[in-house]
């Protein structure tokens, strides 16, 4: 593996910095944080970059908290300056040599290869029965938490050589436990940790059918022994290199009578449906009145399955045919709106009685 080196140099320069606090800044300006960054910016640039050569700097303060969509889980969330800027200067540097490393089949903080593009693969293995006839279904028991410094750090060690760019990527690492849920490196950091593992998957179990969105796994075989034999040497790869553990709900089974649930879509040899999670919560923002913006969103879900019946329901019989939308303004045009807000078909089947019904 060749190792890259006179990397944190270019982390400091001026104009990286500054491309970084504007790449931080996008769609935040109006945020706290930004506004007092902005008070005192050239100046605060100025003494991030001396901060960064001299070696001084140091992680702030994290503020933790907890969210509970789509799941409960601890947040860390650092200061605008000089935290996150400093976060994204260093990936407008190491953001190529990453993406370089990964394999084809992980869907996650890839830009171009996202939640669609790995719906597209997996609907195309599907299209070979033979070879997918049953999935298996594995994520990691607290991923994000479990993850071991020092491996990570021999892992990008043996990535880059440059000193410093090694030691300013320790400080971040040591900041907290595992790597915190949160941080605009922590996404790269988690994903490049089982970039080995990804490797060791396809190149010598040889497994052919595989596709990755963080810890989230789906493996596709012609029988059950055959991923019965792969979850044994996953478990033992990732408990004796890796130091992680699977949860013990792992699942193998038929696609054809249950579906692959994964990307936020069901997945069969057939058709795709929107997953059940998703499609209760758009009922009831449509009971309640949806915004135009939720609506367009949803929207860019529902097109890439087979949703026709789906959005009738959920609106009105009059709603055109998914393929025939084009713009947000087409969307809208068979819709009833009050202030902006949609107005949902009272006879709707999802919208009578007191609660929300979804196909």
């Amino acid at each position: 593996m060749k190792r890259h080196n006179n990397i944190f140099e270019r982390i400091c320069s001026l104009e990286n910095l500054r491309e970084a606090d504007r790449k931080a800044r996008k769609d935040k300006a109006h945020k706290y944080g930004v506004k007092l960054h902005d008070q005192n910016r050239e100046q605060n640039i100025l003494e991030l970059q001396n901060m960064l050569l001299s070696q001084t700097y140091r992680t702030s303060e994290y503020n933790v908290f907890t969210v509970y969509e789509p799941k409960e889980r601890m947040v860390y969330q650092l200061p605008y300056y000089p935290d996150r800027i400093t976060h994204h200067a260093i990936l407008n540097q190491l953001e190529p040599y990453f993406v370089r490393s990964f394999t084809a089949d992980t869907y996650s903080c890839i830009k171009g290869r996202g939640i669609h593009l790995g719906a597209k693969k997996i609907i195309r293995a599907l299209k070979n029965v033979d070879a997918t006839r049953y999935c298996l279904q594995i994520d990691i028991r607290k991923f994000y938490p479990s993850i071991d410094h020092d491996i990570l750090k021999n892992l990008l060690s043996r990535k880059f050589k440059d000193r410093k760019l090694l030691w300013l990527l320790d400080e971040i690492i040591d900041s907290a436990d595992g790597v915190p849920i949160g941080n605009y490196l922590s996404q790269f950091f988690s994903n490049y940790y089982l970039t080995p593992f990804d490797h060791w998957l396809k190149e010598v179990v040889k497994v052919g059918s595989y596709f990755r969105y963080m810890d989230d796994m789906a493996i596709f075989a012609s029988n059950k022994p055959e991923l019965h034999g792969i979850l044994a040497l996953i478990r033992e790869y990732l408990s004796t290199r890796l130091n992680l553990d699977l949860k013990s709900n792992y699942q193998i089974f038929p696609v054809a009578s249950r579906g692959v649930d994964m990307l936020g879509y069901v997945f069969y040899h057939e058709h795709v449906l929107l997953r059940p999670g998703i499609k209760k919560n758009f009922a009831r923002k449509m009971a309640k009145g949806i915004s135009q913006e939720s609506f367009a969103g949803f929207m860019g879900w529902a097109k890439h399955c087979n949703s026709r019946h789906l959005i009738k329901k959920l609106t009105n019989e009059r709603f055109q045919p998914i393929e025939r939308i084009t713009t947000t303004e087409r969307i809208y045009r068979n819709q009833d709106r009050y202030a902006g807000r949609f107005q949902p078909a009272y006879n709707s089947p999802c919208i009578q009685g007191s609660s929300v019904e979804v196909p």
